[in-house]
C-alpha cells in the first residue's frame, strides 16, 4: 500500500530515487572503509585501525536508516552490489593498497563528495518534492559526514 502523506507518487518516487544514491553511496564508503580497516600498516596502525573501525560502525548504521527511509515512503529498497555498483558516484579502487595517509585522503575526499550531494540533494527534497521530511533526514545525515571529514582533515594539517 502507497503512503497517503501529502507526496505525490511523482515527487516520492524522485526521492526514492536520489535515496537509492545516496544508499549506494553509503554502501561504497562502508566497503571502502573496512577494507582500509583490514590493510592499514606503519606506526600509526593501531590508532587508524580503531578510527576506521569507529567510522565503518556509523556508516553501517547509516545504511539501515536510509534504507528504511526509502521503506516509509513507499519504494523497494535495493540491496544487491550490482545494483550499488551501477548507482553509487563514488569511485572504487580494486586491487590498489594505499599509504595511510592515501587512505585517509581519499576517505576524506568521498565524504566530501558525499556532503557536496547531500546538501544538493537537501535543496531538491525541500524545494522541489516539498518533502521536508527526507530533507532532515539527509540533513542529519550529512552533519555526521562532516564531523568525519572533519577528523579526517585534522589528521592531514
Amino acid at each position: 500500500m502507497k503512503p497517503n502523506i501529502g507526496i505525490p507518487d511523482k515527487k516520492l518516487n524522485a526521492v526514492t530515487e536520489l535515496l537509492s544514491i545516496v544508499l549506494s553511496n553509503q554502501v561504497t564508503l562502508y566497503t571502502k572503509t573496512r577494507k582500509f580497516h583490514w590493510n592499514v600498516c606503519g606506526d600509526s596502525f593501531m590508532e587508524l585501525h580503531k578510527l576506521f573501525e569507529g567510522q565503518y560502525k556509523l556508516i553501517e548504521e547509516s545504511i539501515d536508516l536510509v534504507a528504511e527511509r526509502i521503506s516509509k515512503l513507499g519504494s523497494k529498497t535495493i540491496g544487491t552490489m550490482s545494483e550499488f555498483s551501477k548507482l553509487t558516484t563514488l569511485k572504487e579502487r580494486p586491487n590498489k593498497y594505499e599509504s595511510s595517509k592515501e587512505m585517509i585522503k581519499e576517505l576524506l575526499d568521498d565524504h566530501e563528495t558525499i556532503i557536496k550531494e547531500l546538501r544538493n540533494n537537501i535543496d531538491y527534497c525541500a524545494e522541489k518534492c516539498h518533502d521536508a521530511g527526507t530533507a532532515d533526514f539527509l540533513t542529519g545525515l550529512m552533519e555526521e559526514h562532516e564531523t568525519v571529514a572533519w577528523t579526517l582533515r585534522r589528521y592531514l594539517n
